[in-house]
């Protein structure tokens, strides 16, 4: 029972100590409506979407063992990863 009554008490203190939850700020600057940014924010998504349906697939297709001698692929170095 005091165990009970001993997490109850500490689940309370831990629920009404708690400060609000706020987002961080995302202010407003010059530097967002530069015309070179504006453009990029449309252009972005253009070249987003030709890396993933064009290019990756071509590569995908270029790299594979028995068609790199046809497409003079070489093989990249080993990208270094880290750990979590």
């Amino acid at each position: 029972m005091k165990r009970l009554i001993v997490a109850a008490g500490f689940a309370a203190v831990v629920a009404l100590t708690a400060g609000p939850a706020t987002a961080a700020p995302d202010d407003y600057d010059d530097m967002q409506s530069h015309p070179i940014r504006v453009a990029a924010y449309l252009i972005y998504p253009v070249g987003f979407t030709a890396e993933w349906l064009i290019f990756r697939p071509l590569h995908y297709i270029v790299s594979r063992p028995y068609l790199e001698k046809f497409f003079g692929h070489t093989p990249h170095e080993e990208v270094a990863t880290t750990e979590y």
